[in-house]
């Protein structure tokens, strides 16, 4: 039978794994970095074209992170719903 420290090192182990899983509000990394982008593709800071640039970006990482969120959703109630499938 296992000692409890080996135990307790096997949980702690478990739980730095999953801890990686808990982050979802993240954002993307393929939107990259937007003031670049935005300077690049929108003018100079605090221009209306970079102002309207700023905005979409921001629209587009929110539905990025919406779209994350649905389909974390979506395999969670998956999994609920097909216990017995892998």
């Amino acid at each position: 039978m296992p000692s409890i420290s080996n135990r307790l090192i096997v949980l702690s182990l478990a739980a730095f794994a999953l801890a990686g899983c808990a982050s979802r509000h993240d954002a993307p990394a393929d939107l990259g970095d937007d003031d670049a982008y935005c300077r690049q593709n929108g003018g100079a800071v605090g221009s209306t074209e970079y102002v309207a640039c700023r905005k979409d970006r921001d629209v587009q990482r929110s539905n990025a992170i919406t779209r994350a969120n649905r389909a974390q959703r979506n395999l969670g109630e998956y999994m609920m719903r097909n216990p017995e499938r892998p």
